[in-house]
C-alpha cells in the first residue's frame, strides 16, 4: 500500500506473501570468508547484520554453493548439506530482527569453479594453493567443454546425469533455505556461472536438447526454476538474477532476457534481477560501457516487455538516482552493492537524503537522536552565518 508523500525508493510493497519496508536491496557480495565445510562465519554475521540495522528492505546473503564443486573458492560457503542449515538460520535471524527481509542465493559456479580468492588472484587453483593453503583444485563442469578464459582448466562438459544431479541439489538446496528461515530466494543464472553457460551460444555448443536453439538452451535455466520452486513455498518470492545480455559480440542478447523472462513468468519467478557481462574476463572489446546506472535499460526493457517485476543494479550509488528508477518505473527494487561496502549507512542517509531531518525519526534511536540533533545544529549555524 503506498504511502502518501513518500519517496518511490521508500515506498513499501509485497510480492506474494511478504512485505518490504522499502525497495532497498543489498545485492549478495561473496566474502571469501567461510569455514572449510561450507558453513558462515561470524565474519559472515556482522557483515550482514549492519545493513538490517541500516534499514534495507531486503538483504540477501551471498550465493550458497549447492554442492561443494560448486563453490567458486574453497572458502565459499553453502547449503549443500543438512548441517549448513543451522548456522544459516543463524544468518537469517540476525537479518529480520531488524526488519529486513533475509534472502538467500543459490549458485553453481560451473566452469569459473576452483579458484583463490581474489585476494590471492582469482586464477585456477595451482601447485602453490596447496602446498601454501592446503586448497586442492577440483574438477569443474559447463554446458561444453569450452574454458572460461584462455589458459584455464577445461571443463568437463555436462551429462544428462549430472544435469539431473545438480536440479536434485539445487531443490535439496531451495529446501535448507527454507527451513533455514530465508524469505526470499534468488537464482544465480548470471556472470559466468553454470546456468549462464547453458544460456550463452558462447559457452554452449551441445547438440542435444539442452543447446543450439534459443528454446534448448533456456531449457536448463527454466528446469531449475522448477526444481527450486517445488522446495520453495508459494507464499515466498523467487529471483532470479541473469546476466541480460553478454559483454561479447554474438552472445546472449536482451531480446533473449526477455524471452527467457516471460517463460519464468509461468515457472512460479516473480522478480528478474537484472546484471550483465560475466562470461568470461572482460576484454577491450567488451560491448557494455560502465557508466552510473548502465544496467538499469535491461530492468526496464523486461519490466515493460515481459510483465515481470525488475531489480535494478550496477553503479548505483546517489539516493535520488535510485528514487528516480522507482519512481519512472524502471524498475521495482534497486540493489546496491559496494558502494554497501563503502557505505553500510547507505539505506538510512538515503531516507535522510529524499525526506530531510526527519528521516532520522527512523534510525535506531541510539543513532537517530544524535544526528538529529547534529543537523539541527547544522541549520542554526547556517542560518547565523548568512
Amino acid at each position: 500500500m503506498a504511502v502518501p508523500d513518500m519517496p518511490a525508493l521508500l515506498q513499501p510493497i509485497a510480492v506474494r506473501g511478504v512485505g518490504f519496508r522499502n525497495r532497498i536491496v543489498i545485492s549478495p557480495m561473496q566474502q571469501y570468508a567461510g569455514t572449510p565445510d561450507g558453513r558462515p562465519t561470524e565474519w559472515h554475521h556482522q557483515h550482514l547484520e549492519r545493513y538490517a540495522l541500516a534499514g534495507a528492505g531486503l538483504v540477501i546473503v551471498e550465493a550458497l554453493a549447492v554442492c561443494p564443486a560448486a563453490r567458486l573458492t574453497w572458502s565459499d560457503i553453502g547449503a549443500w548439506e543438512d548441517g549448513q542449515t543451522a548456522p544459516l538460520a543463524r544468518l537469517a535471524e540476525a537479518i529480520t530482527a531488524h526488519g529486513s527481509v533475509a534472502g538467500a542465493q543459490l549458485n553453481h559456479a560451473g566452469r569459473k569453479g576452483s579458484v583463490q580468492r581474489p585476494w590471492h588472484g582469482f586464477e585456477p587453483m595451482g601447485a602453490d594453493d596447496v602446498r601454501l593453503r592446503g586448497e586442492h583444485p577440483w574438477e569443474t563442469m559447463s554446458a561444453s567443454a569450452i574454458p572460461a578464459n584462455p589458459g584455464w582448466p577445461t571443463p568437463r562438459a555436462a551429462t544428462r546425469d549430472d544435469i539431473a544431479r545438480s536440479l536434485e541439489q539445487f531443490a535439496a538446496a531451495a529446501r535448507r533455505v527454507r527451513e533455514a528461515g530465508f524469505r526470499v530466494l534468488n537464482i544465480h543464472g548470471a556472470h559466468g556461472y553454470l546456468i549462464h553457460a547453458f544460456l550463452s551460444p558462447l559457452a554452449n555448443t551441445r547438440e542435444d536438447a539442452y543447446g543450439g536453439s534459443l528454446e534448448n538452451r533456456m531449457r536448463y535455466a527454466l528446469e531449475v526454476a522448477d526444481a527450486v520452486r517445488s522446495e520453495w513455498p508459494g507464499d515466498r518470492p523467487l529471483f532470479y538474477r541473469l546476466s541480460c545480455v553478454d559483454d561479447a559480440e554474438g552472445g546472449w542478447s536482451l531480446d533473449d532476457t526477455v524471452a527467457l523472462a516471460r517463460a519464468f513468468a509461468r515457472r512460479g519467478v516473480d522478480v528478474v534481477d537484472c546484471s550483465s557481462g560475466g562470461l568470461q574476463r572482460r576484454t577491450t572489446t567488451a560491448v557494455v560501457p560502465r557508466v552510473d546506472g548502465y544496467q538499469v535499460p535491461y530492468a526496464e526493457r523486461v519490466r515493460r516487455d515481459a510483465g515481470l517485476a525488475t531489480m535494478a543494479v550496477g553503479l548505483i550509488r546517489d539516493p535520488r538516482h535510485a528514487d528516480a528508477i522507482v519512481a519512472e518505473g524502471r524498475a521495482d527494487f534497486v540493489a546496491i552493492g559496494r558502494e554497501a561496502l563503502f557505505n553500510p549507512h547507505w539505506p538510512m542517509q538515503a531516507a535522510v537524503a529524499l525526506r530531510g531531518p526527519e528521516a532520522f525519526d527512523a534510525w535506531p534511536p541510539a543513532y537517530g537522536w544524535w544526528l538529529k540533533m547534529r543537523s539541527r545544529t547544522l541549520a542554526v549555524s547556517k542560518a547565523a552565518a548568512e
